[in-house]
């Protein structure tokens, strides 16, 4: 299981304007994420976090797109929890989600975060927004200043 490294200098989103694209579906574990993302976002200073919500991890990549391509946002943080099933349907959707969220930073050139749980129950979804497993939503909006500031600094 890989560990989560924090960046090592300051994360300073002044001016930074990051969107939150955030799945209805297992909402309780999403708005979970978006707390965390938010908080991080506010407490680095970013401005403009629109929030918009979509019905589900499958819808997230084509709204990414579209705010990534806008202009209007420096970063777009997807966040949703897709839970294993008894079925093929969790292989299908956070596949196409990870393939679709990927697509939309290749295309747009703008950093697009996969702040999606992909996990086997409920209890492991829970552990990672705010218990034993960290705050994915918090580490998220982290990539995303992180990758802003970094884009930046190559240019």
């Amino acid at each position: 299981m890989g560990e989560y490294a924090a960046y090592e200098g300051t994360l300073d989103a002044t001016g930074m304007r990051l969107a939150l694209v955030v799945a209805r579906y297992n909402r309780d574990v999403t708005e979970a994420l978006l707390a965390g993302a938010e908080r991080v976002a506010r407490d680095r200073g970013a401005t403009g976090g629109d929030v918009v919500w979509v019905p589900g991890a499958f819808e997230l990549p084509l709204v990414a797109k579209h705010l990534a391509a806008s202009g209007r946002v420096d970063a777009v943080v997807c966040l949703g929890a897709v839970i294993r099933g008894d079925t093929a349907h969790f292989d299908h959707v956070a596949r196409e989600c990870a393939s679709g969220i990927a697509r939309a930073a290749l295309d747009t050139g703008v950093p697009v975060v996969f702040g999606v749980l992909t996990v086997d129950d409920r209890a492991q979804a829970l552990a990672r927004v705010g218990g034993e497993a960290g705050h994915k939503g918090e580490e998220a909006a982290e990539a995303a200043i992180e990758m802003v500031s970094l884009l930046r600094d190559l240019a």
